[in-house]
């Protein structure tokens, strides 16, 4: 596969639309999503003879590369604000599942979106995407304390919309930092 067209093509037509949301929700800009995408696809079909078809399945697989190209994208676009790593730790806002099940995926993507970049990142991440503190701040060169800080504060902004409270998506200041 890795040099045949037609089942590259295959391929990508089969993956466009889920991998295509993939990559727009970390990228709100529908150029850098495209372009994430289209880098994302090029590393599968040039490491596609690298799949292991018994440890995984091959869309997870391709998922993966597309969050890692959004977020190698979205790094060069954009910077994060530093947090101290020596803030306490927080409780966890809670947003009620029966809240999120009434919302689409397009609303709640919405609601993400009016979060700050770095925050809406490590949230899609975190949240959607299910990786660790740790592995956000690898991927996103911050520190764990700042990662946290980001998910508990883009929770309490999304609790802060979700109840319809006036102001609560404005980004909280730090240090004179937004």
């Amino acid at each position: 596969m890795q040099n045949d067209r037609g089942a590259q093509e295959a391929l990508y037509k089969l993956y466009y639309a889920d991998m295509m949301q993939v990559c727009q929700s970390y990228l709100a800009d529908e150029e850098l999503a495209r372009e994430a995408f289209n880098t994302a696809f090029l590393t599968v079909f040039e490491s596609i003879k690298n799949f292991d078809t018994e440890r995984g399945e091959l869309g997870g697989w391709i998922r993966r590369i597309m969050v890692y190209s959004s977020i190698d994208l979205y790094r060069a676009e954009l910077k994060f604000g530093n947090v101290t790593d020596d803030l306490p730790e927080q409780e966890t806002e809670f947003i009620p599942p029966a809240v999120l099940e009434k919302l689409y995926f397009e609303d709640i993507l919405r609601h993400i979106r009016t979060l700050p970049s770095a925050t809406q990142t490590v949230f899609i991440l975190s949240v959607l995407d299910g990786f660790s503190h740790k592995e956000i701040s690898e991927q996103l060169n911050i520190s764990e304390g700042t990662s946290r800080w980001h998910l508990s504060e883009a929770k309490k902004q999304l609790r802060g919309l979700l109840e319809n409270k006036p102001g609560a998506a404005r980004p909280m200041e730090r240090g004179g930092r937004k």
